[in-house]
């Protein structure tokens, strides 16, 4: 009887560790998802991106140094509407997602889950954050409490990621200036700082040039999402 139960318990043993080695194993194999999203390592000239054009080139470039499959970036932008021509809104450039981080790991499933569409949405919240708002390398952003802090990521968007409809500049004349004077909303990657969690629409710049971007907490770093 004892010999019985004795070899039953390391039958059972032995199944729950090759059931375990096996899951371990389909883990592993698991190919990690592509770079979808991603913190601009380095930014350009203050607010002056470009424009919308410059801003996106430059989150292609930032992508392709690191091996990135995907094909069309955009940066997290919304657009004033100018010169006869129509606003354009951030969420509307950035395509379906999902989108994975340079380590794999999820940032938001769709346009809903990232801006907290729906109530349900809003309660639990994307999964953007310190930890997971990092660099096309891999590299984590320097946030509050870092030397210099860099949490302001220029977005020039309202929280559900629409562009702003009154006359004041909140883009930089829609990222074409790098004057000390003008504005351009940004979020806080982070989500603290001066009591604001937004990601995307914590307060306005005290300027365009990149000293006035540094003075409140910023290195004119933007959001990079793949489209495709």
């Amino acid at each position: 009887m004892k010999k019985t139960c004795i070899a039953a318990c390391v039958g059972i043993a032995f199944s729950a560790l090759s059931a375990f080695a096996l899951a371990q194993q389909q883990t592993q194999d698991q190919p990690k998802p592509p770079l979808g999203f991603f913190v601009t390592s380095v930014g350009l000239d203050g607010g002056n991106l470009g424009g919308l054009a410059g801003a996106d080139a430059h989150c292609a470039t930032l992508a392709k140094t690191v091996g990135s499959a995907k094909k069309q970036w955009r940066a997290y932008l919304s657009a004033q509407a100018k010169d006869g021509k129509p606003a354009i809104h951030a969420r509307d450039r950035i395509g379906a997602g999902p989108w994975h981080n340079a380590k794999g790991a999820l940032v938001a499933r769709d346009v809903g889950h990232l801006h907290g569409d729906t109530v349900e949405q809003a309660r639990l919240g994307n999964n953007l954050s310190r930890n997971t708002a990092i660099s096309e390398k891999g590299e984590n952003t320097k946030g509050a409490g870092d030397q210099p802090n860099q949490h302001d990521i220029i977005t020039g968007s309202l929280p559900d990621g629409t562009a702003f409809t009154d006359a004041a500049d909140h883009t930089c004349g829609n990222y074409t200036s790098n004057a000390e004077t003008g504005s351009v909303q940004v979020g806080h990657f982070d989500r603290t700082g001066g009591g604001n969690t937004s990601w995307n629409s914590a307060h306005p710049s005290r300027g365009c040039s990149p000293e006035k971007l540094k003075s409140s907490g910023g290195a004119g770093l933007f959001y990079c999402f793949a489209a495709d």
